[in-house]
């Protein structure tokens, strides 16, 4: 058993626009995958923790959604809100901006930042596709004028490297704490959330730009009979047109995306997957907040 007196535990939460890589970089910190990925903005919905326990040490890792600053629907008005939410209550932040670009999005954040307490650590991801490294060195110069951040990390997040550096900042700003998880757990998310993701991931990296913003899947159903894993999903949309996209031809699209899916869902949950998914249309439900609950944007 470990001495409480000798560990340390703490929340950290990872900031930054959509599309800078903050999954990406937490699925390699735990080597594992707990958050989907893909190129489409705000890909990332809710905030998902991500708890990685090494000796003493344990990191509880917050993925929120990109930060965008948009308040059209009430879906973009609480991706923003679950991102920001989590400023005063994390021991440390890690702002992640890509490369050598800064956008509008990022001093919406640094503001947001200036608000808080907490120590921020800044990453500048995707190193590997800056050219000149002269440009990198003086965009971490300028960086660092615009806030007082404890220290500024370069990585490339899917490549890995320069992770452990960062971990190493990371662990010097985990409070004396017993630790909040057992130690084998990886996420605080159930296998239902894990199987809709992995569902709306498949169809966000078949569909790219055809894929309708507005989509959201979930599970109806989810048991285990004589072994086999038998879960039933629905994909929501606000347009018929939309549905006749994810169903593809003759079904086709819903059948790749239902074969990809469930390829994943086995090897997660180390069991044989059968997989039923439907399509339905509901009108305007990114903005309306009845629906947004009932579908866990809470």
């Amino acid at each position: 058993m470990l001495d409480n007196s000798k560990t340390h535990a703490g929340y950290i939460a990872i900031l930054g626009r959509p599309n800078v890589g903050k999954s990406t970089l937490l699925n390699y910190i735990l080597g594992k995958k707990v958050s989907i990925t893909a190129r489409k903005a705000q890909t990332t919905r809710h905030k998902i923790l991500g708890i990685k326990t090494q000796k003493n040490y344990q990191a509880i890792y917050v993925d929120t959604p990109g930060i965008h600053g948009r308040t059209d629907t009430g879906l973009n008005r609480y991706m923003d809100k679950a991102a920001l939410s989590v400023l005063n209550d994390v021991d440390a932040i890690i702002f992640v901006v890509a490369g050598t670009v800064w956008q509008k999005e990022e001093d919406y954040i640094l503001k947001a930042l200036a608000k808080t307490e907490s120590p921020v650590i800044l990453v500048i991801n995707k190193v590997d596709l800056v050219s000149q490294k002269k440009y990198l060195l003086k965009c971490i110069e300028d960086l660092n004028k615009k806030y007082n951040f404890v220290a500024t990390v370069p990585i490339s997040a899917k490549k890995g490297d320069n992770i452990g550096a960062l971990e190493s900042e990371v662990k010097k700003l985990l409070p004396q704490s017993p630790f909040f998880f057992p130690e084998e757990q990886v996420t605080d998310r159930d296998n239902k959330f894990l199987a809709a993701e992995i569902i709306r991931e498949k169809l966000t990296r078949l569909l790219g730009q055809e894929l309708p913003y507005s989509l959201s899947v979930m599970i109806d159903g989810m048991e285990l009979k004589k072994g086999i894993m038998h879960i039933a999903a629905t994909i929501y949309v606000e347009r018929r047109g939309q549905k006749i996209i994810i169903v593809g031809k003759d079904g086709s699209g819903l059948k790749k995306t239902g074969t990809l899916a469930r390829r994943e869902m086995e090897d997660l949950f180390s069991k044989k997957v059968f997989l039923k998914l439907w399509v339905k249309v509901k009108s305007k439900w990114t903005d309306d907040d009845r629906a947004l609950q009932s579908f866990g944007y809470n």
